[in-house]
């Protein structure tokens, strides 16, 4: 594989405008290469890409440039089944301030080991890395996330976390840290790469940005991933409520109804009465499928043996756990990682 040449770029905001002011030369475009794997998320790429292109035009500057790359330098499917066509492979001789990998829906193959050491060579360059939804897989087998922060869409995180215990996970809907960049899939690329232009060229070209989108709000780092429950369910009693968010806090051993009960104030009677009125299902019905949901994901997303998974998210033996998840999804565990069902 060729070696990986890293252009330094200054880091000072005001960029072209600055230096036109002080009669400087302007510097480089910040250049970001975005790696395609099949079935990437378009929504998540199209966020991402789309902030520096309306940074460009607002700002009257080439403020930004960017690549696309796939491992072969072939046209790459996303997730919606339509073609992307890329600039070049990986590997060859390349210029980049930072390369966002953008992969989605399952957890990305390692047959193929060459992205690890190309990102490896980058980082080593002093390009910052990053991945966009279910790229941070990618970046966690190359080492390059170990005792780092990481964002991951919130139905990834059990599975991600079993797999990388080293790496910090967070429900946070994007995390800058030093030089890696992860951020949680879908509209929250959006706030990163504002996040970025912020940083490199000031808070007013952001918020333009933003605007440009229809985004009237630039989310914090910190914002939550997922609506509130009380939006989400449309559920406004605060005892119920609370309930539901213990039942979907990550626990291998899982609390009884009576426990969660006591906790929120309730005999188990009263609150099997509001899980009827307001969820139409029983309390201990939807702490199962909350469970049996996390454990979809971790078959879709991780190669895990079905015993880990079924202890991870509360189930005393693999049989239980196919059985129960046979009700619910209509077909055993198995068939959902082989993808005979889906």
């Amino acid at each position: 594989m060729p070696a990986t040449a890293i252009r330094k770029r200054p880091r000072e905001p005001g960029g072209a405008l600055a230096a036109a002011l002080q009669g400087t030369a302007a510097p480089s475009p910040f250049t970001v290469g975005f790696y395609l794997l099949p079935n990437f998320p378009m929504m998540a790429f199209a966020s991402a890409i789309e902030p520096l292109r309306a940074a460009n035009r607002l700002s009257k500057q080439q403020l930004f440039d960017w690549r696309l790359l796939s491992p072969t330098g072939a046209p790459v499917t996303a997730s919606n089944r339509i073609d992307i066509a890329v600039h070049e492979a990986i590997g060859d001789a390349q210029f980049f301030d930072l390369v966002l990998v953008c992969a989605g829906l399952n957890e990305p193959p390692l047959a193929d080991k060459r992205p690890h050491g190309w990102l490896r060579g980058l980082a080593r360059n002093g390009a910052a890395i990053g991945g966009i939804s279910l790229g941070a897989y990618v970046l966690a087998y190359a080492g390059l996330l170990d005792g780092r922060r990481c964002a991951l869409h919130w139905e990834s995180l059990t599975a991600f976390a079993e797999l990388f215990p080293r790496i910090h996970t967070t429900g946070e809907i994007f995390v800058i840290d030093g030089d890696r960049y992860t951020c949680s899939g879908g509209t929250a690329a959006l706030d990163m790469m504002l996040q970025l232009i912020t940083d490199r060229h000031g808070r007013g070209l952001a918020n333009d940005v933003s605007e440009q989108f229809i985004h009237p709000r630039i989310r914090a780092a910190q914002d939550s991933q997922r609506m509130a429950i009380q939006s989400r369910l449309g559920v406004a009693n605060e005892k119920l409520t609370a309930a539901i968010a213990m039942m979907e806090s990550v626990d291998e051993e899982p609390r009884s109804v009576q426990e969660i009960s006591a906790v929120v104030g309730l005999s188990p009677r009263q609150l099997e009465r509001l899980f009827e009125k307001y969820v139409s299902t029983s309390p201990s019905r939807y702490y199962l499928k909350l469970r049996l949901n996390r454990a979809r994901a971790m078959l879709q997303q991780t190669s895990k043996p079905i015993l880990e998974i079924a202890v991870a998210c509360g189930f005393e033996s693999a049989s239980h756990f196919s059985r129960c998840y046979r009700v619910v999804h209509g077909h055993r565990p198995r068939d959902e990682r082989a993808g005979t069902e889906r």
